[in-house]
């Protein structure tokens, strides 16, 4: 049921993208710096493309720009995250170093209990 949702979402969603593209098919330049700014520097830097190509690009760009933004805003939880986990293993090897050389009677009652059992 879920998958089914899934592609249909999928479809609905690849029909909007495909009916924007289809309507912004007219050619746009894009220039890199202002017309004054070129004209000083001596170089036009323009590119022409369909339109839903800037659309999408801008989408795009905005999406990664998002998650890199993201990914160094939470390098701090990650960090004390590998910090913790190492410090968990750490504790578990500890503990199990202590499990194998422990003694055999840990409580007194119990070895004095032990004691009365073997006379």
């Amino acid at each position: 049921m879920i998958r089914m949702l899934r592609y249909l979402l999928l479809a609905v969603l690849a029909i909007v993208l495909v009916t924007i593209a289809l309507a912004n098919r007219d050619a746009v330049t894009l220039e890199l710096l202002p017309a004054n700014i070129s004209a000083f520097v001596g170089q036009q830097w323009q590119i022409v493309l369909p339109l839903y190509v800037v659309i999408f690009g801008g989408i795009v760009a905005g999406i990664l720009i998002g998650f890199v933004w993201e990914w160094l805003r939470e390098h701090k939880h990650r960090s004390v995250a590998s910090t913790k986990s190492r410090e968990v293993a750490r504790l578990e090897r500890e503990l199990a170093v202590m499990r194998d050389t422990k003694p055999e009677h840990q409580d007194e009652v119990l070895a004095l209990l032990d004691k009365r059992k073997a006379s």
